[in-house]
């Protein structure tokens, strides 16, 4: 026996009515009321008109409000309500004159603007998190993201590491200062040199200006821990060295991409740098290394 529990019938069909005719033109008519309604900036008298006595082409400023019988289409000033040939409404929106801006702070366009640089930094450090390899900065998130003016000023940051953040301005004034003059589309930075407003050496900050009619106008960072650049122990961090050197690889200013170019033999040179010093090795895992790097050079990326 076979028992039948449902029936599904799918069928296909065709719509053969044909599309409406435009609608009659008719005259502009008058306003039936005026109401007063509350917009931005205080209270407007706003004419109302039937949808039902315009037609097409018929055209009105904001503010008015347009009745039929189960809705009500209300045009903003600034704004303008047109007709078209289905019998449809179309609104314009535009502004009713220019926003001026100016050095007078307004708190909501400062809050406004505050959250958005901030999820600028918050995206940037999703992504380093994402595309990275080590275990210091995918699963520790060892690494902080921020946002800098064309002085190298911190702008926003998200809310990673404090001591990344508290140092990162002075790494990226140092680079406008250092490469004045010599930056272009494309480049990208990086340094660890605690001269050069760096922590500790395993933290590499890379930095990537932003350009508008020529010359930097403001520039996005991230810094993260590197699991190993060298030295003389694992990890980079001795307790006992007695130089710099000692402790990896140690870089002022290196441009990481040159014109877009990526400059791996470089990079690739300055960690196996530490080696020609006694006692010291060259980075141990240098293709994590450069995993890392270019993950932070695509956080940045995604910051632009």
């Amino acid at each position: 026996e076979i028992g039948v529990d449902d029936i599904r019938v799918r069928a296909i069909g065709r719509n053969t009515v044909k599309a409406a005719k435009s609608r009659i033109e008719v005259a502009a008519p008058a306003a039936v009321a005026t109401t007063a309604v509350y917009f931005e900036g205080g209270r407007r008298d706003t004419d109302v008109f039937l949808l039902s006595e315009v037609g097409p082409g018929w055209k009105v400023d904001g503010p008015a409000m347009l009745l039929d019988a189960i809705s009500t289409v209300l045009v903003e000033p600034g704004c303008v309500a047109e007709i078209t040939s289905k019998g449809d409404v179309r609104i314009t929106v535009h502004a009713e004159e220019a926003t001026v801006l100016s050095t007078q702070v307004d708190a909501v366009q400062l809050s406004i603007f505050q959250h958005r640089f901030m999820s600028i930094a918050e995206q940037m450090g999703r992504t380093l998190q994402r595309t990275s390899i080590s275990t210091n900065i995918k699963e520790r998130l060892d690494f902080s993201c921020a946002l800098f003016d064309e002085s190298g000023g911190l702008v926003a940051n998200a809310p990673h590491i404090p001591v990344h953040l508290g140092s990162m301005q002075d790494a990226v004034r140092h680079q406008v200062k250092v490469c004045a003059g010599n930056l272009k589309e494309g480049d990208v930075l990086m340094t660890n040199h605690p001269i050069a407003g760096g922590t500790h050496l395993p933290d590499i900050t890379i930095i990537t200006p932003v350009f508008a009619d020529g010359k930097p106008v403001f520039f996005v960072a991230s810094r993260g821990h590197h699991a190993d650049i060298g030295g003389i122990t694992p990890g980079s961090m001795p307790p006992h060295s007695k130089t710099l050197v000692e402790e990896g690889m140690c870089v002022e200013s290196f441009k990481l991409v040159d014109g877009g170019a990526w400059q791996e033999a470089g990079v690739v040179a300055l960690l196996n740098s530490p080696a020609a010093f006694e006692g010291c090795a060259a980075a141990r895992k240098i293709p994590d290394n450069l995993s890392d790097l270019r993950a932070q050079v695509a956080a940045n990326q995604k910051g632009i």
